[in-house]
């Protein structure tokens, strides 16, 4: 099913950056998921190959409405339930992010330090990674106590241990090579 999200992921993208709608579109893709992914009675309608395509048409159009979805996303959700994909617009949306990021020229880190961090903390750390990557970074932070101190940065499947932990492991390495 990758192959398949993937497609739709960069159609939407395509016509959300021609637009210049991309946070609007990401917006709009996410709050509807929101709503699809805590109503089953809304999957169940939306999926059920016993409801007619007008009638699920019609009740996207009013969900759209009562979400204020820009046309962009409601269009693409019509397109998507056309074709009886809503099952992947899940992976879809993930995809579409991914090929926003991408096309942008951002990249994702996944931030994982001993505690929480500050403000001045994460802008030194942020400048640091987008001088290393040449891309602009939106990170996602968490707490990790077993690191001790320090952080663990990963940005696509590169990582940057810089955890106490590490460092310890590294040091009883070179001592047992050294005895």
């Amino acid at each position: 099913m990758s192959r398949v999200a993937q497609r739709y992921a960069a159609a939407l993208a395509d016509v959300a950056l021609e637009r210049k709608e991309s946070q609007l579109t990401r917006e709009g893709l996410s709050s509807f998921l929101q709503g699809w992914q805590e109503s089953a009675d809304l999957r169940n309608v939306l999926l059920s190959p016993g409801v007619s395509y007008e009638v699920k048409h019609a009740l996207l159009d009013k969900i759209g409405a009562a979400m204020q979805l820009a046309p962009t996303v409601l269009n693409f959700i019509h397109v998507v339930l056309r074709h009886r994909r809503l099952e992947a617009l899940p992976e879809i949306r993930n995809e579409f992010e991914d090929e926003l990021r991408r096309r942008q020229g951002v990249a994702l880190a996944e931030v994982a330090s001993a505690a929480e961090m500050t403000e001045q903390e994460k802008s030194e750390l942020l400048g640091a990674l987008e001088k290393l990557t040449g891309k602009h970074i939106e990170a996602n932070y968490r707490v990790d106590a077993r690191l001790i101190g320090g952080a663990v940065v990963r940005i696509g499947s590169t990582i940057y241990n810089g955890s106490v932990r590490e460092r310890l492991n590294r040091l009883q390495t070179r001592l047992e090579a050294a005895a």
